[in-house]
């Protein structure tokens, strides 16, 4: 096999919708596997290694896991910021009518898991993880329904998408809210000069990424110190980025004709024109046409899901299956809590309030029985937790057997609901193209990105 053949086989893997899913999986059941074996001293050591990071007396200096918790974390926060501003200008939280039934299916999804573990866990050592079965992991999610293929209709992956985005809107907001250490007044100062500046970058409507990333940086930098948890920086500057594409349609045109123009002349080799001059011609109309923020979700898609992402599961799954390890979890309400909440809370928060906002016209939703286990089927693949639940959890706790208790009870919880969610949609039909769709909404806005 040729590299250029190799290439072209490693992209179409990386295109597929399920190969993020995949990776998560390929790297937890890494980090199961290192946990129970004789490597598992060194994979601690490896994770405890301290990393400075500066100069002089602006040194920041943290071991290798928090480098990955609070460092390549704020990229994949970065996305989820970029994501949830293109879906609130373009996408289907655009209106108040498209909004309203996802939004109402996340906060329940988001409420009833949180009451569920309060319920179980309020008053105790345990209750400052309420947050963990909140959320969906939504590269799991589109991983499943990327398997089931056509049995899934359209209209279904753009429903739990948008739902997925809501999510981790709400996750965002509860850790800026309930996961901020003491505050540094002179840290947060210097976030909120970066912010301005930013701000400002936008307003000139200024297009190259590089003034805003070295800008984010800086910002990064300063929320880390400042107390309040690092990767609000890098939603904070998904926001700043500009949506709008740099130039107008008719500066397009008039550019797109040079180019052509251009390729023509590198036909003539009497002419001083290259092949090469036109192709460059051709990456600047491109580069024009996309917004910044198109730009850049497209740059950071493959590097957040196949590597930022499965390093941190890598990182952060690994759980002993020591018995008396197991044997305590299952005897604590906070492994409960969080398996009840990511099983029961969720299915039942997406799909009652499906359900009711449907009963009250609402929605867009067709009222059959078909539709109905399509979207109970979606409401159980919503108990996914894993990534978001895992990194919540590491906020929540600093006592590793809490954190153990935690993690066995996202495991199992995410398994449960992925299992019975893919059996559930497994024993529907093919959809042909033929299908009516449920939502009035294209197919092009189903891509290959997760959240």
């Amino acid at each position: 096999m040729t590299k250029s053949t190799f290439i072209t086989s490693l992209k179409k893997i990386l295109a597929k919708d399920s190969a993020a899913g995949m990776m998560l999986l390929f790297a937890t059941f890494a980090a199961l596997a290192v946990a129970n074996s004789p490597l598992h001293e060194l994979y601690n050591h490896i994770m405890e290694l301290e990393i400075t990071l500066g100069i002089a007396s602006l040194v920041i200096d943290h071991p290798l896991h928090e480098w990955i918790n609070d460092g390549l974390m704020a990229i994949f926060f970065l996305l989820v910021g970029l994501e949830i501003k293109r879906e609130l200008k373009y996408g289907e939280l655009s209106t108040l009518k498209s909004a309203l039934l996802p939004v109402f299916a996340a906060m329940s999804g988001a409420a009833l898991p949180a009451l569920i573990f309060w319920a179980l866990n309020g008053g105790s050592a345990y209750m400052n993880g309420w947050a963990i079965p909140m959320a969906t992991d939504i590269a799991f999610v589109i991983g499943v329904l990327a398997v089931l293929g056509s049995r899934v209709p359209v209209w279904a992956k753009v429903f739990i998408t948008t739902i997925a985005v809501v999510d981790d809107l709400i996750a965002v907001l509860v850790i800026a809210l309930f996961y901020t250490a003491q505050i540094s007044i002179t840290a947060l100062g210097v976030a909120a000069v970066c912010l301005c500046c930013l701000l400002l970058l936008n307003y000139k409507k200024i297009n190259k990424l590089s003034p805003y990333l070295v800008i984010g940086f800086i910002m990064w930098w300063a929320v880390l110190e400042s107390g309040v948890h690092s990767t609000i920086a890098g939603v904070v500057l998904g926001f700043t980025i500009p949506a709008r594409p740099g130039w107008g349609l008719e500066r397009l045109k008039d550019y797109a004709r040079e180019g052509f123009e251009l390729f023509t002349q590198a036909q003539d080799k009497d002419l001083p024109v290259t092949r090469e001059q036109a192709l460059h011609h051709m990456e600047a109309t491109m580069e024009h046409t996309e917004s910044p923020l198109h730009r850049l979700e497209h740059k950071l898609h493959i590097p957040v899901y196949f590597i930022i992402m499965p390093l941190f599961a890598f990182a952060n799954a690994g759980v002993v299956f020591d018995p008396q390890i197991l044997d305590q979890a299952f005897h604590s309400p906070l492994t409960w809590g969080t398996i009840l909440g990511l099983f029961f809370g969720k299915q039942l928060g997406i799909f009652s309030s499906t359900w009711l906002l449907t009963k009250l016209n609402f929605s867009g939703l067709s009222d059959n029985r078909e539709t109905w286990k399509v979207v109970y089927g979606l409401a159980l693949l919503g108990g996914i937790g894993f990534t978001m639940s895992l990194f919540i959890a590491n906020l929540s706790f600093t006592d590793a057997g809490f954190l153990d208790f935690s993690k066995v009870g996202i495991l199992t919880g995410s398994i449960i609901s992925g299992i019975c969610g893919y059996l559930l949609l497994s024993r529907r039909p093919h959809y042909g193209s033929e299908t009516q769709q449920v939502f009035d909404v294209p197919e092009e806005a189903v891509g290959t990105e997760v959240k």
